[in-house]
């Protein structure tokens, strides 16, 4: 299971979110999953439609018992997590997962995308 996870600003928009994937999965194998907290689920549907993947939503209480790489202050005030693109990817991918790629963030700034490799099917 590959999952590209993904955190956004609340004016991300799909491009943005396709922007940051195109970037956190350069020469990396395809995603079959794509994850994200419920609160980011609405602007996320859209993308998920269009690559005809299924999208996992993970409680935003969990995260904060996630390790990632990335620490950014705002999303450890708003989240409880150094980044929730990591975190989702990881806790999505099941347990033992690992990250492929940290989160790489959109040009305009406005969405992140980490993937990570994991057993879960």
């Amino acid at each position: 299971m590959i999952v590209a996870g993904f955190g956004s600003r609340h004016a991300a928009s799909e491009a943005s979110l396709r922007s940051a994937l195109t970037l956190a999965q350069h020469g990396l194998p395809a995603v079959t999953h794509l994850a994200t907290i419920p609160a980011k689920a609405v602007a996320l549907l859209p993308l998920a439609r269009s690559l005809g993947l299924p999208m996992i939503e993970i409680d935003a209480e969990t995260l904060s018992q996630v390790d990632t790489l990335s620490c950014s202050a705002a999303s450890k005030a708003a989240h409880g997590t150094g980044s929730v693109a990591e975190a989702v990817a990881l806790v999505a991918a099941g347990g033992g997962a690992q990250l492929l790629a940290s989160r790489h963030i959109s040009p305009d700034r406005m969405a992140t995308c980490a993937i990570a490799r994991g057993p879960r099917t």
